[in-house]
């Protein structure tokens, strides 16, 4: 039986989609999470990347969904906001796969799920039919957990990847989100797309709230959020900063023999605080 607070945690979820924006600062592990959490985020993303280096391990389903759940419990334990997991493809291409992994996501303890379009073997897309498929299939298996508010982020690669001529792929791109969205989809993941003007045709046109992922030399917040994008994440660009600190920092004391880079740390107290001994 799936817990009161799942429930509510997923309704929540849904209820800050419709807002005029949501942002979600991604997170890879507990600690991070907590951090992202009492920064003021009203929810906590992961990033499927950052999981993955965690574990030593590089991106792309390289993960199985077992590893990727263990490291979704232990995020969403560690939070009181939803959490929405990065579940990459579906960890299978079949319906069957997709059902499997959003039950699995729902017992990890998190409410929502980005789910890909592309397949992670060689990065091909797959045919709106199969991925319309694949939705169906995620929220009839979100249903039959009991967590119907459960929120399904559909990712379509056609920008990260860019798949056919650059003309063409608003075009593509509206047309998978028609059939996504007829299958169940709560909103639109364009990972690759921060033209402004293009952004802009594609919220005006789009039957799903459309969510962007921002990053340095990008737009901002308020551009993105001003040409109608009502979700932002950022992607693996959090664990990649926190890594560029590690090494930096390491560089710096094997070779100047000083401190600076650690500057900035989170005191040791306040992040042993953030941990929890037991699962909340």
């Amino acid at each position: 039986m799936i817990d009161a607070l799942i429930t509510a945690k997923a309704r929540t979820l849904r209820a800050l989609h419709d807002q005029s924006v949501l942002v979600l600062p991604n997170a890879w592990d507990p600690a991070s999470a907590a951090l992202v959490a009492r920064a003021g985020a009203a929810a906590v993303a992961t990033t499927s990347g950052g999981v993955a280096w965690s574990l030593g391990r590089p991106d792309g389903e390289m993960l199985t969904r077992e590893e990727m759940m263990e490291a979704v419990r232990r995020i969403a334990a560690a939070v009181d906001v939803p959490v929405t997991a990065d579940v990459e493809g579906g960890y299978g291409l079949t319906p069957q796969d997709v059902a499997a992994t959003v039950r699995a996501t729902i017992e990890a303890g998190a409410v929502g799920v980005n789910i890909e379009d592309s397949r992670a073997a060689d990065g091909t897309l797959l045919p709106v039919e199969e991925q319309m498929q694949r939705i169906q299939a995620a929220r009839k298996a979100a249903a039959g957990a009991g967590v119907p508010e459960f929120v399904i982020n559909v990712r379509t690669d056609v920008y990260l990847f860019q798949i056919g001529e650059p003309a063409g792929r608003l075009d593509a791109v509206l047309a998978r989100v028609a059939g996504y969205a007829k299958a169940g989809a709560d909103c639109l993941f364009v990972p690759g797309l921060l033209n402004l003007d293009t952004l802009s045709v594609l919220t005006a046109a789009s039957p799903l709230p459309v969510n962007a992922m921002a990053g340095p030399g990008g737009p901002t917040v308020a551009e993105l959020t001003a040409v109608g994008v009502r979700r932002i994440s950022v992607g693996t660009a959090i664990a990649q900063a926190a890594y560029g600190v590690a090494e930096r920092a390491a560089r710096e004391l094997l070779e100047a023999g000083t401190y600076h880079t650690l500057d900035q740390a989170v005191s040791y107290p306040e992040l042993n605080a953030l941990c929890t001994p037991e699962p909340r």
